[in-house]
């Protein structure tokens, strides 16, 4: 944090101080970002519209409808794919959405704010302590109970949701704490990749991941060897990529291994840059020798299928969550600890790890940002939807518990969007 507000509040946008956390942070990823924001705000407004339409749907007339179509399955039955069109959009449609959230992991790690140590280690350190402590909390209200499996529900921030409700709220809220939430999310998502992967799989079935692992080798290979092809041509993806990819869910949700996993193995394996080759790359005056930025490209041309399609039908069934018979919600700890997760555990881990880490040692924030904003964050990073509602899904067999997590979730989320808005919105004056 700022240990001289007097002098942050004069400093200038544009002044090389504006941004510790940006500080090495080249103005070709500023612009990435940037464009990254304004794309998870309009996936964030259609999450939101998708998940109001199936919340509305299951407590209405039409919801005897709205429950068979969920619970419609189709696919084949010899290869254990013949789901329902619930199950086939949190396995199925979920798995473009991690691919996605995969390449965006591998560009911070490779190029961008998390590839340094000075622009990685405050929202590392701040995602960590915003994991940790709603996990805490859950287990703490759970303890002695067999639902503490669910801990993990209240420890997923999602990105879409939150910088659209951070735009809609404090619209000029500094940029710098715009890119802190944006990759403090990215660090939660990793963070719940792990968890997922690690502590929702059961009973692993070797031969099916082996052949998963041999395919997503050979798509490394076609991705980096025809790297420039990919790039230059929109069509050949589809062509040679998707139906490998195509192949690795399957193996993978046959494997035991949730199926969303696929989707972030594979997007590890695409390249960030890549050198034409047969050129000299440091020939300043050699045109061909700019990179093929493959994982930004495929990020632009697949990010709305799962910004426009993927999530959105995902949440209209996700949030189909029947309030009558839920008189003693408010009572059951599964309710109470994902809502207490949500609202307290996230901004408190959030911001006194934050604290922590710029009082006792030399990491520092941006000058401009205020105490009051930045706990304002922490509670926006309170708004778990898609992340949070697939755990919750893994979490409970039991449909009683996974339908109370799930409407735990999503009070809680709206909860943590009005506590934000307490410390960000100021009425009569800038944000």
């Amino acid at each position: 944090m700022n240990r001289n507000p007097a002098s942050s509040r004069k400093t200038p946008a544009s002044s090389p101080r504006t941004s510790r956390i940006m500080l090495y942070v080249s103005k070709r990823e500023t612009r990435r970002l940037k464009r990254l924001l304004r794309v998870e705000m309009v996936g964030g407004v259609l999450v939101m519209f998708a998940a109001l339409i199936g919340f509305v749907l299951a407590n209405s007339p039409a919801s005897e409808w709205y429950f068979s179509l969920r619970d419609t399955r189709i696919g084949p039955e010899a290869l254990h794919l013949n789901l329902t069109l619930g199950q086939w959009a949190s396995d199925g449609l979920l798995a473009v959405f991690f691919f996605l959230v995969g390449l965006e992991l591998k560009r911070e790690f490779v190029e961008g704010a998390l590839s340094r140590f000075s622009t990685a280690i405050v929202p590392v350190v701040a995602a960590a302590g915003g994991v940790i402590t709603p996990a805490l909390i859950y287990l703490a209200v759970n303890a002695g109970q067999p639902t503490t499996h669910g801990w993990a529900i209240p420890t997923a921030t999602d990105i879409a949701f939150a910088v659209a409700v951070l735009g809609l709220i404090a619209p000029r809220i500094p940029l710098a704490l715009r890119i802190f939430l944006l990759t403090l999310a990215v660090v939660d998502d990793f963070i719940a990749i792990g968890i997922i992967a690690f502590f929702y799989t059961d009973g692993i079935k070797l031969l099916p991941l082996l052949g998963a692992l041999v395919l997503v080798g050979l798509y490394a290979l076609l991705a980096r060897r025809f790297a420039g092809w990919y790039h230059s041509r929109a069509w050949a993806a589809w062509l040679t990529l998707l139906p490998i990819g195509i192949v690795v869910w399957a193996l993978v949700h046959a494997s035991g291994v949730h199926a969303t996993i696929a989707g972030v193995l594979l997007a590890f394996t695409v390249p960030v840059a890549m050198m034409p080759r047969g050129v000299d790359e440091h020939d300043p005056n050699d045109a061909t020798t700019r990179p093929h930025y493959l994982a930004e490209h495929f990020g632009y041309r697949f990010g709305p299928i799962s910004t426009g399609i993927a999530v959105p039908v995902f949440a209209f069934f996700a949030a189909g969550v029947a309030v009558k018979g839920s008189s003693g919600f408010f009572a059951d700890p599964i309710a109470i600890g994902i809502m207490l997760g949500l609202v307290l555990g996230k901004p408190i881990g959030i911001v006194l790890t934050t604290l922590a880490l710029t009082k006792f040692t030399r990491a520092e924030l941006d000058p401009q940002v205020r105490l009051r904003e930045l706990i304002g964050v922490g509670a926006l990073a309170g708004v778990g939807f898609t992340v949070a509602m697939l755990v919750a899904e893994l979490s409970f067999s039991d449909v009683a518990h996974a339908d109370t997590a799930r409407l735990a979730v999503m009070a809680g989320s709206v909860i943590s969007v009005a506590v934000a808005a307490v410390f960000l919105v100021r009425p009569g004056r800038h944000s």
